[in-house]
């Protein structure tokens, strides 16, 4: 046996194993983060701000909801820094235990009965976690799918982890519809809500289990052979690539005022104001998801053959077209309100699917993981993190009118971030 023959070669990853291990961390990801906001909608209210009125109790229940937004930054920057020093891989497990841990630990919190103030204070820590862990899954997720791509597939393979999104909504109200299905209301409140956080426990064992077999991605591992890499990625980001960051917030604005408007206030909006039973609405929901689902690989797919840039301005004007219709849809009956699921949640898919792709191009591969985290997550604060308060409010003061005009706003901002953000036309 030859010298050659016996030096060591790392394992390379196979597509298929690279985008399920982008995917199957994302849609455990959000199926956490969306039992959290089924839960602030439905049960929250009524465990842990009793003594308020109903309406405030949304309210404050939609703060708690809020907090991660802000946390997400935060988590974005310290899971970026390792990610872009020590490596993608080890950050994504990192990411996934802690925002694994947290959602657990909600589902064995006692309530304001039990321990009064105490329960929403420990519950607001525990979303914290969920917010600092997310923050440093989706960039790494996302980048993992990128940088093992071949040209011209950017697209296709940076939809995977995306696509975690709507199979993670679809499995957090599926379980939340058999629990009402199969629970009295007083079963539900009493222990039924806690089963969807402690579960989380088995998914987040799958993940690492699959996250674990993977190596580095190829880009990053060039980075480090070229000696590439920068001492503080956040500082580096802020110093010279502070127009990305601006840009590319402002793109993927519209995309989180969209969706938030299609699940959390629209979830809270039918059962409060409009009459709708906790499982009718859910099962309107899922109905859009799959849309969501679906049209989240056709955007890969166009944007790769016609470049992000020129797909993702078509995509923000149709959101802004959609916006003018949410009002009359939302008030015209079942029929209107899945119209507007349905078309919300298409526009959804397309502008969600590419994105992660729209906002990795424009940073180095030293400040990628930093740089496309950091601005998808300061995003969620002004797009995503106020969103339910922000529509709540507009629609009980102004009319629901007012909730598209929202909407329209955000798409213009976006419109603006997508016409000028570095290298978001690239193929």
């Amino acid at each position: 046996m030859t010298i050659a023959d016996t030096t060591y070669a790392p394992p390379v990853n196979r597509a298929s194993q690279i985008l399920a291990a982008s995917m199957v961390g994302t849609t455990i990801e959000f199926f956490d983060f969306y039992i959290y906001a089924t839960a602030a909608v439905l049960v929250f209210p009524h465990l842990f701000f009793p003594e308020s009125d109903p309406t405030s109790a949304l309210l404050q229940s939609f703060a708690t909801f809020s907090i991660a937004f802000f946390a997400r930054p935060i988590g974005a920057a310290i899971f970026g820094h390792f990610g872009d020093r020590i490596g993608r891989k080890a950050t994504l497990v990192a990411a996934l235990m802690t925002m694994g841990i947290s959602t657990v630990a909600i589902g064995a919190l006692p309530t304001y009965a039990s321990i009064g103030v105490w329960a929403p204070l420990l519950l607001a820590l525990c979303r914290l976690g969920q917010g600092l862990g997310l923050g440093g899954e989706w960039g790494g997720a996302v980048l993992l799918a990128t940088e093992h791509a071949p040209k011209g597939k950017k697209s296709w393979f940076g939809m995977f982890p995306q696509l975690g999104a709507p199979v993670g909504f679809i499995f957090a109200s599926g379980i939340f519809l058999a629990l009402t299905e199969f629970m009295t209301n007083e079963q539900f409140f009493a222990y039924g809500w806690r089963i969807p956080f402690l579960a989380s426990a088995v998914l987040v064992i799958f993940g690492l289990f699959v996250r674990l077999k993977i190596t580095e991605t190829p880009e990053f591992a060039r980075a480090i052979e070229r000696a590439e890499r920068v001492a503080v990625p956040v500082v580096d980001l802020f110093r010279s690539h502070k127009l990305a960051l601006l840009l590319g917030t402002m793109a993927a604005l519209a995309t989180f005022v969209l969706f938030y408007l299609m699940t959390v206030f629209s979830l809270g909006w039918g059962t409060h104001h409009l009459g709708y039973s906790r499982e009718e609405f859910l099962i309107l929901q899922m109905i859009g998801v799959i849309f969501f689902a679906v049209f989240i690989p056709i955007a890969g797919r166009l944007c790769d053959r016609y470049g992000v840039r020129k797909i993702m301005l078509i995509v923000t004007a149709i959101i802004a077209a959609f916006s003018f219709t949410i009002a009359p849809l939302f008030a015209g009956g079942t029929a209107g309100v899945v119209t507007m699921l349905v078309l919300g949640f298409a526009a959804m898919g397309l502008t969600y699917g590419p994105l992660g792709t729209a906002l990795s191009l424009p940073f180095p591969t030293a400040v990628r993981y930093t740089g496309s985290s950091l601005t998808f997550n300061i995003a969620g604060i002004f797009g995503a993190s106020l969103a339910p308060y922000i529509a709540t409010w507009l629609a009980s003061t102004y009319g629901f009118q007012a909730v598209g005009y929202y909407l329209a706003i955000s798409a213009a901002i976006t419109f603006v971030g997508f016409l000028f953000i570095p290298a978001a036309g690239e193929k």
